[in-house]
């Protein structure tokens, strides 16, 4: 699913995104609500960023990455935890495109996260290639979810990865294709 959001572009600098575990639910503008075997996960865009709300059962989880107001915990590289009954790992990476090759990727991805039933994808007023994008899916007991933070004004592409298994489950990896398609 595939909108434009509703207010100026806030967030707009990739060094300005902040990650969080356990937020309450932020405002958004919009959102996607998805059954993903026993679990209810909602993909929320926020006009800083994105934020996953998880249930299952009695046990929640929520994950945000967002320019978030007085927080001191930069965006890292990587992340693991243990929240109630999931082990969640968590990556980022950041990219710096050419103009090109910028337009390219974000027109590439926009057309992935469109086209799938698990996406939701959001431009901002004003750059059709300002955006934030997300995709989630259910393989193998495992909950996960990427996520695409763009910023045509400097050139960058935020990526990231995460996955909440059961305690026990051992994380997988999820490389990029040599194809170029990206999965979840």
């Amino acid at each position: 699913m595939l909108t434009t959001l509703k207010t100026s572009y806030s967030d707009t600098r990739a060094a300005d995104l902040a990650w969080c575990l356990g937020k309450e639910p932020l405002p958004a503008l919009a959102v996607l609500d998805l059954r993903l075997g026993p679990a209810d996960v909602q993909l929320r865009l926020l006009g800083a960023s994105h934020q996953v709300l998880i249930k299952e059962g009695e046990d929640s989880c929520s994950e945000t990455v967002a320019c978030i107001p007085g927080s001191s915990t930069s965006l890292p590289l990587g992340a693991a935890e243990r929240v109630g009954p999931w082990e969640y790992a968590f990556a980022a990476r950041v990219e710096t495109l050419s103009r090109g090759s910028f337009a390219g990727r974000a027109q590439e991805l926009l057309a992935l996260v469109t086209d799938h039933p698990n996406g939701l994808a959001g431009t901002f007023p004003g750059d059709p290639l300002a955006f934030t994008a997300m995709l989630a899916q259910r393989y193998e007991g495992r909950l996960r979810w990427r996520t695409w933070h763009a910023y045509p004004q400097e050139g960058r592409l935020v990526t990231t990865r995460t996955q909440v298994a059961p305690v026990g489950r051992r994380r997988s990896r999820c490389p990029v294709q040599a194809s170029g398609r990206i999965p979840i």
